[in-house]
């Protein structure tokens, strides 16, 4: 209840972010091949979203939307390469300033080359851009460069260990770990390396379903965000259309699944500490991934575009305020993070957010939740594979269109899909006379959400 929560002493937060995560690779979602006892273990104590996604499907954007509950055009982080504003507020600023000990660690990824502290931290210790799952050089606080010997996924946990064996137990604290796994370039520790080797992995069968889709996604094909090209430097000769050539896409994911069986690891250290110092259940543990991947479905990889693989992130949230064993079915988005917490912390909120606090909907039920949201991704020319997309996503539909940029007509083909009835989007109905009216609500529905913004 309400009520309890503001008797108790203010909760810890341990946010425990990763880099490209889809929820399929997790026991909890569905995974039949990846064991994670102790993220599942989260899930079974706390509450599983099962639906939930980011508004922008690239590290940068959808790192500070999950800071700031704002979409990317109102905190101006629209690319990869963006640094953060330093005047704008995020969640854990606004839980400094109402007395926690703040601390990141880990891939941070807002600023490319940038691995100074950020306000809003105590200790902040990162590397520029991706890091490296092997040796990377951090910078501690601003004090020193290192390169830390071993996995980054080990080293980063060490990392934060350390910090948090610091803190009183007077003062509440908020604590970020955020993995580079599973990331490209996916490198498993050696004791993973071969944890799926019997695996077969095809592509899947929507990459051979295009014809009722833009003609750009099967252009994509054969580039570096398609199946015949690359494939993160799995793929030495490209490209490689060959159907023995799937080989080189199963020992992707095979690498991909691997580096998350460290993550598990990583979430039992840190819990067992938790229970050893008796602070488990006062500390609201988020687990999340920043934004969806593609991995094969429509025939591409990377993310970026609008599609459900692109879209959907894991989220689980232990806090016995919430309850256990739930699973909540409701649209949650990044932008929903930073009023949640802050509610849950009993803290300020912050000045403006596009985002809802999911407390009330956890704990009671909501019939005021949101039944739709929009997403929205703008061309980088340094990856130019997706389009500007802006799409909307109902309970039921999803109608995607394809902006020029300068006002003038589509020049792609939009899409329309029935989620409901077809959750792999396998047959655009956008040119289906009678759904006519559905897309005309959608698109109306589409410009009303963005002008609320």
């Amino acid at each position: 209840t309400a009520f309890a929560l503001h008797a108790a002493p203010k909760p810890n937060v341990l946010f425990i972010l990763c880099d490209d995560l889809r929820p399929d690779a997790l026991g909890c979602y569905g995974s039949k091949h990846v064991k994670t006892p102790h993220i599942d273990r989260l899930a079974s104590e706390g509450v599983r979203f099962a639906d939930t996604f980011c508004t922008t499907s690239l590290c940068s954007p959808s790192r500070a939307s999950i800071l700031s509950g704002l979409y990317a055009h109102t905190h101006g982080v629209t690319n990869n390469f963006t640094e953060y504003p330093n005047s704008m507020p995020s969640f854990p600023s606004v839980l400094h300033d109402a007395g926690y000990a703040t601390a990141y660690f880990g891939k941070y990824h807002m600023g490319e080359n940038n691995d100074e502290p950020r306000p809003g931290f105590d200790r902040f210790v990162t590397h520029k851009g991706q890091g490296s799952y092997f040796d990377t050089e951090w910078n501690l606080n601003g004090k020193e460069r290192k390169v830390i010997k071993g996995y980054y996924t080990t080293v980063v946990t060490d990392l934060a260990m350390d910090w948090l064996k610091q803190q009183s137990t007077e003062k509440p604290w908020c604590a970020f770990i955020g993995h580079k796994a599973p990331h490209s370039f996916y490198t498993p520790e050696p004791k993973y390396e071969h944890s799926f080797d019997d695996v077969r992995v095809p592509y899947p069968a929507t990459a051979f379903q295009l014809d009722d889709k833009p003609a750009w996604i099967k252009q994509r094909l054969y580039t570096w965000h398609g199946i015949y090209g690359p494939l993160f430097e799995w793929r030495k000769k490209f490209p490689d259309d060959r159907p023995e050539a799937v080989k080189d896409f199963e020992n992707m994911v095979h690498g991909y699944w691997g580096t998350v069986l460290s993550v598990d690891d990583s979430v039992a250290r840190v819990r067992a500490w938790l229970e050893e110092t008796k602070q488990l259940d006062n500390t609201i543990i988020v687990f999340m991934g920043d934004n969806g991947l593609l991995e094969g479905e429509h025939g591409m990889v990377d993310k970026r575009t609008a599609h459900e693989p692109s879209l959907r992130i894991p989220l689980v949230v232990r806090y016995p305020g919430l309850g256990a064993g739930k699973v909540v079915q409701q649209q949650a988005l990044t932008v929903d993070m930073a009023p949640s917490l802050l509610e849950l912390c009993s803290a300020p909120a912050l000045p403006k957010s596009h985002g809802q606090s999911w407390v009330k909907l956890v704990q009671n039920g909501d019939p005021a939740w949101r039944t739709s949201w929009f997403y929205h991704y703008n061309y980088e020319k340094q990856f130019p594979y997706t389009p500007n997309v802006r799409a909307i996503r109902t309970d039921r539909w999803k109608y995607i269109h394809y902006p020029h940029g300068d006002g003038s007509a589509d020049k792609h083909l939009s899409e329309l899909y029935d989620l409901q009835n077809d959750p792999g989007e396998t047959k655009n109905l956008i040119n289906d006379p009678k759904l006519a009216g559905t897309i005309t609500g959608l698109k109306a529905e589409l410009a009303k959400l963005m002008l609320a913004t």
